[in-house]
């Protein structure tokens, strides 16, 4: 009978070597989004309710347009950082591939139709 520690089950395995990049893109992408978030909260917030034409004058001006654009970009950078861990921690296989390039997939698109509606205002 074959008894095996857990370090000798692991032997041999290696490691993917990207766990403390993967951390620190998550890191600097959150520490964006504690700013970003307030100050797409507030000039978003100014605006809501707002007719289209004015809405529309008022991401012409360069602040909002920018503020937008960061908050779209990075949130959903970071989104897909997110939950490219979790289907990595919890699904296997075959399905564990085909959710995680769905999901980079579907967070590129929702990334670049929330870049599109702002540059869309903007223009």
């Amino acid at each position: 009978m074959a008894y095996l520690t857990d370090r000798k089950r692991a032997a041999g395995m290696g490691s993917a070597k990207s766990g403390t990049l993967h951390h620190w893109h998550m890191m600097i992408s959150s520490v964006a989004l504690v700013g970003l978030i307030p100050c797409f909260i507030f000039t978003f917030g100014s605006i809501y309710g707002a007719p289209y034409e004015d809405v529309v004058a008022y991401y012409q001006r360069p602040f909002p347009s920018i503020v937008a654009l960061l908050t779209f970009a990075v949130g959903f950078i970071h989104f897909r950082g997110g939950v490219q861990t979790l289907i990595e921690d919890y699904v296997h296989g075959v399905a564990g591939r085909a959710l995680l390039i769905g999901m980079i997939c579907l967070s590129y698109t929702a990334m670049a139709a929330g870049i599109l509606a702002v540059a869309r205002l903007a223009l």
